[in-house]
């Protein structure tokens, strides 16, 4: 890719949910990643060297190379300009809905956003395993809410019984469909689930920060593990893309995002594939290979869930399979439609 594109996270959730619980925790977890928040009030973001009251048109600076600014959803697009620029030097923005506007509305924003400077970055829904159902009495929309998120954090597992839990978590994957579910406990959630993070030079990746010492409890960080899998998979033969299509397409259940590069042999000879894919929305960026590097699909799968060794077999099944499986000159037409346009883009990339 020519330019690296932030990824923009849209985080939803009721009143009590713990979103703003989850999104301190990304905060204070961010080490050498540059977080930029976008919220409707600075009042809930706990951060110690915050004093200031929250006004729209305002942005504070959190010492720890992360921004925050509060804003109105009539201006998101005026102030993702203002994130993305190259100063700011931004890793990844996060977008709390509460009091902005409904969250498909905002990942409507997002997609429709004219700057190329960004990307989708997921819609994260986050709720109360302890009131989810007095929570779904009390808001109708909790239901709608769900069905279009891309990765549901069941929150403050730690509060009901295993029962109740696993009865909240089969209720939550019954609405929302194909998207990931997973448990957490004081909004602990591992930031690479959602955005890769940055390692600080001099950090050994894995190990932990002052930051994990600190705020993390002493199971925090197996716990925040616990929830979801990572899974690498490699092809040294090149795919037919048509059956690539067809594997993304029939992804399973909890397959949150998908990253890597793509070697389409004959199909493109010139040029590997970027992928980037979070729930429904999926891009591909076509680049020059780099001169010297062996030519290998290389992707890593995240998710919950998710059936590593039928994974993989799904994959060697995209690979070509001798001289005559080879792709007719339509075979490209299905992944074109992904690779990102110098017109307005739309929702119709998701899938």
């Amino acid at each position: 890719m020519t330019t690296q594109q932030i990824p923009v996270v849209v985080l939803a959730g009721f009143l009590g949910a713990g979103k703003t619980t989850l999104l301190n925790h990304l905060l204070r977890s961010a080490r050498g990643t540059r977080i930029g928040v976008m919220v409707n009030d600075f009042g809930d973001i706990g951060i110690d060297a915050m004093t200031v009251a929250g006004q729209v048109g305002s942005t504070v600076s959190l010492g720890n190379g992360c921004l925050c600014c509060a804003v109105d959803a009539s201006e998101l697009d005026e102030y993702l300009e203002v994130l993305t620029r190259p100063e700011s030097r931004l890793d990844v923005i996060v977008i709390e809905a509460s009091g902005l506007a409904e969250p498909q509305e905002l990942v409507r924003m997002v997609l429709a956003s004219e700057n190329e400077r960004i990307v989708y970055g997921g819609l994260v829904e986050v709720v109360d395993a302890a009131e989810f159902g007095a929570t779904r009495q009390r808001h109708p929309g909790t239901d709608r809410h769900l069905a279009v998120a891309d990765l549901v954090v069941v929150n403050k597992a730690d509060r009901v019984s295993a029962d109740e839990l696993r009865s909240v978590r089969e209720t939550v994957a019954g609405l929302a469909g194909r998207a990931a579910v997973i448990e957490a406990s004081h909004g602990r959630v591992d930031p690479e689930l959602l955005f890769d993070r940055v390692v600080p030079d001099g950090e050994i990746e894995g190990q932990m920060s002052i930051e994990d010492v600190l705020y993390g409890s002493d199971d925090a960080a197996e716990h925040a593990h616990a929830s979801y899998e990572t899974v690498s998979l490699t092809a040294s033969t090149p795919l037919h893309p048509r059956r690539l299509m067809a594997f993304l397409d029939s992804r399973p259940e909890g397959l949150y995002r998908i990253k890597g590069f793509i070697d389409l042999g004959a199909a493109d000879p010139a040029n590997r594939y970027a992928v980037h894919a979070v729930g429904r929305f999926l891009r591909f960026y076509p680049e020059p290979w780099p001169a010297g590097e062996e030519r290998l699909t290389q992707l890593v799968l995240i998710g919950s869930g998710i059936d590593a060794a039928g994974l993989r077999k799904e994959l060697a099944a995209c690979e070509l399979s001798g001289p005559r499986d080879v792709p007719d000159e339509a075979g490209m037409w299905g992944l074109l439609r992904y690779v990102p346009q110098t017109e307005e883009e739309s929702e119709e990339t998701l899938f």
